[in-house]
């Protein structure tokens, strides 16, 4: 049993499987659980991908929890067609995986994450790769939680590039961006991992050969679900270089920060229509003598990179 535990936040299409996998392949963090959201998928398909995925990996005891369906401002989601092209309609690449036996579990999200805050306090880490309506909805019910999570590392956000849904805005945040500001506001200890550094984090059909090549369930399937990522970056000419390791480099940057250089600043989510989703550092706030977010900027991307495959290809040998 490792000291760190660890809470994914998933609206799980692709690179939301991977950071599953490469959780449950960290020798030093125990995951406990896994909170459903909505983005590259309906929140109910979320948690249905969740545990499949866990089950293909032989993670059978980790619990997975159904958290908001939309977000904090709206009535209702519909996945965009964008995000279908990517992740494929079923959120995995339309890889047709077996129904789970675990089901989904009955407490919600939002109160499992206040009761594991409680319980492993500053031991606690917290990975949301999806919009932030979950956490939002947890601090709003508890506000003491802020000061016991030991830390909240976000896939999420672009400080120095362009947003990949408008200009301004990174998909994850623009998903419920007044949720993601009052985040921003608390006193949580947040690192933002954002299209900086994941854009720069890729992902071939040269490591997912070697998945295929082990000859198992999970490898076979794993491959097969991020070659759609991969092929889905070339068609829609967002990379035809590889695919981008979003959601698994904020849960590597979560456990070894050392694989980014960052910047310490109080942020700001921006919510007017004319930059709704823009992150960005808060002019009120720029010389408080406190910060309480890191914004990675740089990544050692090679040698994150050998780490995931080390990780996961280890994990893949044996299911």
């Amino acid at each position: 049993m490792a000291t760190k535990k660890m809470i994914l936040d998933l609206d799980t299409g692709v690179d939301d499987a991977l950071a599953i996998a490469y959780s449950l392949a960290a020798p030093d963090v125990d995951l406990i659980g896994i909170v459903s959201s909505y983005g590259n998928c309906l929140v109910e398909q979320a948690g249905e991908n969740s545990l499949k995925l866990l089950e293909l990996l032989g993670a059978t005891d980790v619990p997975v929890f159904l958290g908001a369906s939309h977000s904090s401002t709206t009535d209702h989601f519909d996945v965009m067609q964008v995000s279908k092209d990517i992740h494929g309609n079923n959120g995995i690449g339309e890889v047709d995986l077996p129904k789970a036996k675990r089901p989904i579990e009955t407490q919600s999200a939002v109160d499992f994450l206040i009761e594991s805050a409680h319980k492993y306090s500053k031991d606690l880490i917290f990975v949301p790769t999806g919009p932030m309506t979950n956490l939002d909805a947890a601090l709003t019910k508890d506000p003491e939680i802020a000061d016991l999570i030991g830390n909240v590392t976000f896939m999420g956000g672009a400080l120095t590039v362009e947003g990949n849904v408008t200009p301004d805005a990174e998909a994850n945040i623009n998903q419920d961006a007044e949720a993601a500001d009052r985040v921003m506001r608390s006193n949580l200890n947040i690192t933002m991992v954002g299209l900086d550094v994941t854009l720069r984090t890729l992902l071939t059909k040269a490591e997912t050969t070697v998945w295929r090549n082990l000859g198992t369930d999970a490898g076979k399937n794993y491959a097969d679900i991020t070659d759609f990522y991969i092929d889905a970056y070339y068609k829609l000419d967002i990379d035809k270089n590889g695919c981008a390791l979003h959601d698994p480099l904020a849960v590597g940057v979560a456990l070894d920060p050392s694989f980014v250089q960052t910047i310490d600043l109080n942020m700001q989510v921006l919510h007017d229509k004319d930059n709704y989703g823009r992150t960005v550092g808060d002019n009120a706030r720029l010389n408080d003598p406190t910060t309480n977010v890191k914004i990675a900027v740089n990544v050692d991307k090679q040698r994150y990179l050998d780490t995931f495959m080390n990780y996961l290809t280890g994990l893949f040998v044996k299911h």
